[in-house]
Formats: structure tokens, sequence, C-alpha cells
């Protein structure tokens, strides 16, 4: 045929029974395709010149750079490679020898004449036609069928979950680039069609790697890029049905302009959070009023923060045991107090501020790098409340100091910026004032 590539690299028969090659064919997942090829002996370049595709964009195919969507694109690949239609979710190809056996315009054929067809094909063994044909009549009632869950799926929702116990003394650069190039291995799964309850988990692992991804990025102190990233988790959650998830990313965007000098923005997506959470002990609903506690606290609005102080306990002591775990997706008694210590700090109840910062420093573990400064520097605003500037200045300082570099931006500097900015003008030219600018200027 005109429309096919000229030179086909026929893929080994024994490819086209392999049950990854098939998954990947059945997902179009043309990065393992390539990559399986190449295993067995078929050049980049002959792929390449077989699909009649360029070589630089069959080698960022072949690395995950580039996918592959456009249906002459995968009809092209079908051919060049020799792989029937049906594998890949296409009518049978023209090259077919076997093309009548299993495709949709035979449907009301004779059972008779397709058994003695298949006999046919079958007399020399299981030859790469022969093999053809089983797969495609295999094919065509498997695609009537409800597809089970991608095997991917699950290896992503365990990386989800490891994702979730935070930075574990890696720098966040790290995790942030094994976190998104996580992520980006579900799109060949959200592009096919998918049974409604796969797609509602791929959504929900999606949602959480994004919001995941979202967290490291208002760590490092790019919000605007957080923002974008807490959109698509959004996007996700809502797709994925799962409430919970919606009022987790919510309540964690609601600590971008919280962290950044924007409370009446952080009060506003905390309500959405608590409604989407409902009345029941979640780890996002005891989140949300924690995040609320402390977005009314900056706001300066005392009494609407002592009652959400007050919802958020009464949520603590009534959550299960299953949601609390100390990592980004739960919400543990660690995690708990630091959000009191900040909401008290800020409202100057600087005796429970100093309990809480107490419990949740013994409840960290040593690698919580950024955890264990954010207490310091929460303590030393209490000094500061409490009148002993000079100890603030100086601890703030040593703190800031004693950081790898990768921690000394975003999060961190801005509470640190926090106290430096709310203390008078007039005490700017003290020597520990003098060591906590040059700390932040450092």
């Amino acid at each position: 045929m005109d429309d096919l590539p000229p030179s086909p690299a026929q893929v080994p028969h024994r490819l086209l029974t392999d049950p990854s090659f098939v998954r990947a064919l059945r997902v179009r997942d043309f990065t393992t395709v390539f990559a399986m090829a190449h295993a067995v002996g078929i050049s980049f370049n002959r792929i390449a010149e077989a699909c009649a595709l360029k070589a630089e964009r069959v080698s960022q195919i072949a690395r995950g750079a580039t996918s592959v969507t456009a249906l002459t694109t995968v009809e092209r690949i079908a051919g060049g490679l020799r792989i029937p239609g049906a594998l890949l979710g296409l009518a049978a190809q023209p090259w077919e020898d076997t093309a009548h056996l299993g495709t949709e315009s035979d449907h009301g054929e004779d059972p008779m004449k397709r058994r003695n067809l298949l006999r046919g094909a079958l007399a020399a063994g299981l030859t790469a036609p022969a093999l053809a044909a089983l797969n495609a009549a295999r094919a065509d009632v498997d695609q009537t069928l409800s597809p089970g869950a991608p095997q991917d799926l699950a290896d992503l929702e365990a990386a989800a979950e490891s994702y979730g116990y935070g930075y574990h003394g890696q720098a966040p650069t790290r995790v942030l680039a094994d976190l998104v190039t996580d992520f980006t291995t579900l799109r060949p799964l959200l592009t096919v069609p998918q049974p409604a309850p796969v797609r509602a988990r791929l959504c929900r692992t999606a949602g959480q790697m994004a919001g995941m991804t979202a967290i490291v990025l208002h760590d490092l102190g790019s919000r605007r890029e957080s923002r974008a990233w807490f959109a698509t988790a959004v996007r996700a959650a809502a797709e994925s049905g799962d409430q919970q998830l919606q009022a987790w990313v919510l309540a964690r965007e609601a600590m971008v302009p919280l962290n950044y000098g924007a409370p009446r923005a952080a009060v506003d997506l905390a309500a959405q959070a608590r409604q989407a959470a409902g009345s029941r002990p979640t780890a996002a609903a005891v989140l949300a009023a924690a995040v609320a506690a402390r977005a009314y606290a900056l706001n300066h609005q005392p009494d609407q923060a002592h009652a959400a102080l007050t919802a958020a306990d009464v949520l603590m002591d009534r959550l299960p045991e299953a949601e609390r775990s100390d990592t980004w997706l739960t919400y543990s008694e660690q995690k708990h107090h630091v959000h009191l210590s900040h909401a008290l700090t800020t409202l100057g109840d600087t005796r429970r501020a100093q309990e809480s910062q107490q419990r949740a420093l013994e409840l960290s573990a040593p690698t919580s790098t950024m955890t264990r400064t954010l207490l310091t520097i929460d303590a030393a605003a209490c000094s500061h409340h409490e009148g002993d500037t000079e100890q603030a200045c100086r601890q703030t300082a040593a703190a800031l100091t004693a950081l790898p570099v990768d921690y000394r931006t975003g999060l961190v500097r801005r509470r640190a910026l926090d106290l430096y900015d709310a203390i008078p003008a007039q005490h700017h030219r003290e020597r520990a004032v003098k060591e906590l600018r040059d700390a932040l200027a450092a």
C-alpha cells in the first residue's frame, strides 16, 4: 500500500505474546514499545526509517521525553513494526494476512469459515501470522470486556504513598525531581479510555502527586509554580470524586498565601477546605481547621482563630489511628503541634505556643530539618513577644546559619523575615538585629 512505510522492521513474534509488550501496546506506551523492540535488536534508526519518523523523534519517544498521540503516527508505527492493529485498538492493517479474523467487519461471518481460516493459519505452526491471528481474535473480545487496572497504577500509588513521608533528610530539589518524573508517567494511562473506578484511582494518584509537588515548590519559595500545581491537583481531585482529597489539596493550597503574606486569601481557601471535608474527623478536616486558625490569627481575627483552634483540637481527639501517621497525606500529632505553635505564637499566647513547640520537637525525627528550624523560629518569635528581642534575633540567625544551603530559601527564610519585620525600626541598629539581617541576606 502506498501509505505504508516501505521498509518494515517487523518485531519478532515472541514480543507480540510478551505480556509487558502487549500491555504497552494497549495503552500506547511507545516508550516501552520502542525500548523492547530495541532490546531485541531493532535499532532506533531502523525504527525511524520503518515508521517514517525522524530519528530525533524516535529518540525522544524512547527516552520518554515526548509521547505519541496522533492516530496517523500510531498507524505508521503499526505498519512499520508490523504490529497487528487489534493490539493497538486499530482496525486490521492492510498487510495482515489474517485481517478478516477478529475484526469488526466480519462479526457476522460464518463461525465454521472462521475456524477453517484459523486452522489454515496455524497449520505451519506458531508463526508470526498465526500468532497475529490468535491475538486479533483474543483482542476482539478483550476490547469488549471491562479492562483491569494497569499494572503501573499500583506502582504509582505506592510511589505516591512513599513521597508522602516527606524529605527524610533529602534536599527538597531532589525530592522534587523524583516526584515530577513519576508524575509524568501517569500521562499515558490518563490518555486512554479506562473503566470509571480505574480512572478515579488514576486521578486520585495524580491529585496526590501534584499536591505534593506543590508543597515542595511552596517550601522552596516558588509561589507561582506552587499555585499552578495546586490548580492541577484540585482538578485531578475533583475528577477522582474523592472529597477528602479535595479538602486536603485546598487546605494545603491555603498555606501558600498563609505563609507569604496574604492571610485573607488563606482564610477563604481554608473555609473551602473545611466545607469540602465536612464534619467527620479526617486528616483533611483537622488540617483545614488548623490552617484556618493560623490564617485568622495572622488576619487579626483572634476570636475566629481561637474557635478554629478549638475545632481542630476536637477533630484531632477523634481522628482515627489510621490517619495519624506522620506523612504529608495524613495528620500526625507532631504536625498538629507545628500548626498550633504558629497560630498560638501569632496570637501572643507564648505559654501554650512553647508547650506545642516542645511537644512537636519531641515528636519530630532528627531528619526533619525544615520543621525543626520553623519551630526554632516560632520559639524565637515567642521570645520577641516576651520582650527579649536580642535573644530572638540570635536564635533565628543561628538557626539559619546552621541550615544546609538548599533549605535557606522559601518558607524558612519567609518565617525568619516575618520576625525581622516585626522588630521596630529603632532597634535595627542593634548588634543582634544586624546579625539576623546579615543571615537573611546570606
